[in-house]
C-alpha cells in the first residue's frame, strides 16, 4: 500500500468492523482506565475475567484506597505484572482523589503523570472516552501497518510517529477501534486470514510470503 490508500484501508476496515469499540469490560470512565492499565502484557480476555468481579468492589477511586494494595492484588493475581500494577491502581486512585476530585484527567500530558500510564494508555482511554483522533501503537499494530506496507519502522515508537504526521484525524478517528480488530481477528501474526482479506492485492506480506507458498 501508499499513502493515497489510506482512506482505502480506513474504510474498509470500518465496513469490516462497523461497530468497532474496546472490547474491555467496564461501566464507567475511572475503571476503563484501570482496565487498561490492567491490559499491559496481558490480553483483554484475561482481564476481563478478573474485572467481572474486581469491578463489583472498584466503582470508584476511594474503594482502592479502602481495598489497599494486598487485597488488590488478591483480586488481579492472575494477571501479569500483577504486584506493580496493584501497587500503581492504590498510587493512582489517591492521585485521582487529591489532585483531580475523582475526576479523570482529560488530556495526554496529564494522563501519563499517572503511574503506569503511558502514551498509548492514554490515547487507548482518551479514544474511547472522548472519541479523540488518536491509534494506539502497540507491537501488533506495529507488525500490522509495516506488514500491509502503510509504513516502514523498525519500532511501535517510530510507527507512533510516522502515523501522527502520516494519517490525517478522520482516518485516526476510523481506525482507532477496527485496526485492533483487524489484529486480533484477522491479520493475526500467525495463520493470518490471507485468502480473505480485501488488501490482498496491496499487501506486502501476502506478494512476498503467502503467493510464494503456494
Amino acid at each position: 500500500m501508499y499513502k493515497k490508500d489510506i482512506p482505502f484501508f480506513a474504510e474498509t476496515l470500518n465496513t469490516m468492523f462497523p461497530d468497532a469499540k474496546t472490547e474491555l469490560y467496564y461501566h464507567s470512565k475511572f475503571q476503563l482506565l484501570i482496565a487498561i492499565l490492567m491490559s499491559a502484557q496481558a490480553t483483554d480476555k484475561q482481564v476481563n475475567k478478573v474485572n467481572r468481579n474486581f469491578f463489583e468492589f472498584l466503582k470508584e477511586p476511594s474503594d482502592g484506597i479502602e481495598l489497599w494494595v494486598e487485597e488488590i492484588k488478591e483480586f488481579i493475581n492472575s494477571i501479569s505484572f500483577f504486584n506493580n500494577k496493584a501497587n500503581n491502581i492504590y498510587k493512582t486512585c489517591g492521585i485521582l482523589i487529591e489532585k483531580y476530585q475523582n475526576n479523570i484527567p482529560k488530556t495526554i500530558e496529564e494522563l501519563i503523570t499517572l503511574p503506569w500510564v503511558w502514551i498509548k494508555t492514554a490515547k487507548v482511554f482518551l479514544a474511547v472516552t472522548e472519541d479523540a483522533p488518536y491509534i494506539w501503537v502497540d507491537t501488533h499494530v506495529h507488525r500490522v501497518l509495516n506488514r500491509v506496507w502503510l509504513v516502514n519502522t523498525k519500532s511501535p515508537l517510530e510507527t507512533d510517529k510516522k502515523i501522527s504526521t502520516y494519517f490525517s484525524k478522520h482516518n485516526h478517528s476510523m481506525l482507532h477501534n477496527t485496526l485492533v480488530l483487524f489484529w486480533r481477528y484477522h491479520c493475526m501474526a500467525r495463520k493470518p486470514k490471507c485468502e480473505t482479506c480485501p488488501f490482498q492485492d496491496k499487501c506486502k506480506y501476502y506478494k512476498n510470503v503467502i503467493s510464494k507458498i503456494k
